[in-house]
């Protein structure tokens, strides 16, 4: 019976006259089962049909309905009406559009009112109640009724309840296209929502931006609170994603925690980073799950169809590689996709094969960020931060060779290195100032660590309390024994040993009762920005610093880059403090040049923490004028002007179109002229390219040029000057500005 028709004249009761009453014996009222006698030659009474057909309805094999000419039931089995609820003189008379919808399917097909319209017999139509709220779903099948002579009567056709078929075949689609953790589009609906958008866009030369995004920090939720905590921090995660971002756009879980966002007509990055750094911060905020309490980061890359890549395949693999950029970039940030970030990354994986050379030929140097006392502001130690003076890409900072080397397998050496380098270094130092140096994990339990320890202080002569190692909570991950038999070696040898980035979301009270730590440090990540006087955060840092109190413990704030936080960490009775609003790390000269003053003291300051890091800009671009482009130097750049050099006698509101490269060209105006140097002013501002540079929000069109007749791709990162030689009505014209001499813009 199901999806099928009902053969109503295997029975001899015509639908006609089932519906008006009568049958071949005579008129009957209703669907009375009184017996009528048997008819010479029959097997089956009419009443005995009837009573067949009414079993049949009320079992739910099989349910019947028609219509008339105007698509109004005139015929509804009660079986049907009793399952949706609704008494069956409300639905007789009715159109059927009205008294029941479609579910499922196309909606341009799968429509009660086309199927009726087009007169035609129809099967496997998944119907729900149209008035009433109501989960069942019911399959109608139909034919058309016509006269002899032709003349439509309406429909005819049968009906069978399939809800548990309906949901369970509902629910197995979407578990093929939905993530059955958080709801989000799986990887297999994102790469075809991906794939159908861009071809579709193609067509119609509309942009798209692809978001790929990691967590940061969430294989440590997963090892310290369980999977079960790891797998309600991704649903947390993706509501939090959902409200991040309210434009258009798809967002999606491909698996572990990556999550993608498509953005369709979207190429402003100005705007997408504004996007990014929301997604970034909202992440960041604190998860209060049962297990306990964490915090995490993401990273984010962003790609924008046609300029980084024309197929779903293009645009996604330079998402992928934007993603790569913010995570070596020091996690926490966004990146933009450049041509210039493959490059990036075959450097960087040769760096870290160059690390054995930069041990081995003393490539490597400390620098030193100052911890202070709270209250009287004085330097009482200086943590220890790895650099690297690479000899082609000069000197890569703390953070960034931290980036490098947490993957390497010289992580150990590198490690060993810094703290002998430490110890040598204290050693000219007051008495009353230590050194911390971070012990990754790795190198904690591997053998002969504490050896090494004792080696180093002992070939530097440097007092064991001098010395202060600095050891994350992950390090209790690893073996027990391991640990816990080097850490009361440690404990006997008399250095310092101090639990770093706690309050992250990983703190166990275990670990303070199992190891004799003499300082917290609460993680800069622990809160962000200011604190609100009645934040949970604040009143968790209250109870940290009272614990390490209890315990005999210093405390130890870090990232400070505020003065209102500085404020109120001091009043919490924090004991010691460290940040970029007192100091960054700096080189050991410049550490003895401090000492040699005295008492060490450092006045906080909010300027300091403004100050965006500092890059050198001295690269050839090209500006364009009319019809011709000229080399020239840029030696500096801002939001809303660049200073360039090269040029002579350039009058002041000369208008240029600088080009940066990759598409970046915005219209600039002279205001400044001195000799061989000019300084622009743009017509629109600079945005943050999440690198810590400047890029223009929108890009030369792949649209565009496809249309001047270059072929559709992505752009690459070269520049888009114009003709060497100009044209102007079909002469050849004279360049206006000649260069400076001696300039040799290839130099550069």
């Amino acid at each position: 019976m199901t999806g099928a028709l009902f053969d109503w004249e295997k029975l001899g009761v015509p639908l006609k006259a089932l519906l008006s009453g009568k049958n071949d014996s005579g008129w009957f009222a209703g669907r009375s089962r009184a017996s009528g006698g048997r008819a010479n030659g029959s097997t089956m009474s009419n009443d005995d049909k009837l009573a067949m057909l009414d079993e049949l309805e009320r079992s739910g094999l099989g349910w019947f309905w028609s219509t008339d000419a105007e698509g109004n039931v005139t015929y509804l089995s009660e079986a049907i009406a009793e399952r949706i609820d609704t008494p069956v003189d409300q639905l007789l008379g009715f159109p059927m559009p009205t008294v029941f919808a479609a579910q499922g399917g196309d909606g341009r097909t799968q429509s009660v009112a086309l199927k009726l319209g087009s007169r035609k017999a129809f099967t496997n139509l998944s119907v729900s109640p149209a008035k009433v709220k109501s989960d069942v779903v019911i399959r109608l099948s139909g034919r058309p009724s016509f006269t002899s002579g032709g003349k439509f009567e309406g429909f005819r056709g049968t009906g069978t309840d399939i809800t548990e078929q309906f949901h369970r075949e509902e629910e197995t689609q979407r578990l093929a296209k939905y993530d059955s953790l958080t709801g989000l589009a799986n990887r297999h609906r994102m790469a075809q929502i991906i794939d159908s958008t861009l071809t579709a866009f193609r067509a119609a030369k509309r942009n798209c931006a692809i978001m790929m995004m990691d967590l940061d920090r969430f294989k440590q939720v997963n090892d310290t609170l369980g999977h079960a905590a790891g797998d309600e921090l991704l649903k947390e995660v993706a509501s939090r994603l959902k409200r991040a971002v309210d434009k258009d756009c798809e967002i999606g879980r491909l698996g572990g925690d990556e999550f993608q966002i498509m953005l369709p007509d979207m190429d402003d990055r100005g705007e997408l980073g504004e996007i990014a750094n929301k997604v970034i911060a909202m992440l960041t905020q604190p998860y209060s799950l049962e297990e306990g309490r964490c915090v995490i980061g993401a990273s984010v890359g962003i790609a924008i169809a046609p300029h980084d890549g024309v197929t779903s395949d293009e645009v996604v693999r330079s998402a992928d590689l934007a993603l790569y950029a913010a995570k070596n970039g020091g996690r926490g940030q966004f990146r933009f996709y450049s041509g210039d970030l493959e490059n990036e990354t075959i450097f960087r994986r040769r760096l870290e094969g160059d690390l054995i050379a930069a041990v081995r030929d003393d490539q490597l140097f400390l620098r030193y960020q100052p911890i202070l006392s709270a209250d009287e502001q004085v330097v009482v130690a200086l943590e220890a931060q790895i650099c690297w003076q690479h000899p082609q890409r000069g000197e890569i900072d703390g953070t960034e060779f931290q980036s490098i080397v947490e993957n390497s397998s010289l992580i150990v050496d590198v490690g060993e290195w810094a703290v002998k380098r430490a110890c040598e270094e204290a050693c000219l130092w007051p008495e009353s100032l230590r050194v911390a140096v971070n012990i990754p994990s790795r190198q904690f339990i591997s053998g002969g660590f504490v050896e090494t320890i004792a080696a180093a202080l002992t070939e530097t002569e440097l007092t064991p309390d001098r010395l202060e190692l600095q050891v994350k909570e992950t390090v209790f991950l690893c073996d027990t024994n391991v640990v816990d038999k080097s850490l009361a070696s440690l404990f006997k040898l008399g250095v310092r040993l101090t639990l770093d980035e706690f309050g992250t979301g990983f703190s166990s009270l275990g670990y303070l009762r199992r190891a004799p730590f003499d300082t917290i440090r609460i993680g800069d990540n622990f809160f962000q920005g200011n604190l609100a006087k009645d934040s949970r955060e604040l009143a968790l840092i209250k109870a940290i610093v009272a614990l390490a109190r209890a315990l005999g413990m210093e405390t130890v704030a870090t990232g400070i880059e505020s003065m209102d936080l500085l404020a109120t960490l001091r009043g919490c009775d924090i004991g010691c403090v460290q940040g970029p609003i007192y100091s960054d790390p700096m080189l050991v000269d410049e550490v003895h040049e401090e000492l040699a003053s005295g008492n060490w003291t450092i006045e906080p300051s909010s300027a300091r923490s403004k100050r965006a890091k500092r890059r050198t800009v001295l690269r050839k671009i090209q500006v364009i004028h009319d019809d011709h482009s000229y080399d020239v130097t840029l030696r500096n750049l801002s939001r809303t002007g660049a200073l360039i050099e090269g040029l002579i006698d350039v009058p002041i509101d000369t208008q240029f179109v600088v080009d940066l490269g990759g598409g970046q060209l915005a219209v600039a105006t002279v205001t400044r002229s001195n000799r061989d140097t000019q300084g622009l002013e743009f017509e629109q501002s600079l945005v943050d390219d999440g690198a810590g540079g400047l890029c223009t929000r929108n890009r030369v069109s792949p649209y565009a040029l496809a249309a001047a007749g270059a072929p559709l791709k992505a752009l690459p990162s070269g520049d888009y000057k114009g003709m060497e030689g100009g044209m102007l009505n079909g002469e050849h014209t004279i360049p206006q500005f000649g260069y400076a001499p001696g300039f040799d813009p290839d130099a550069i």
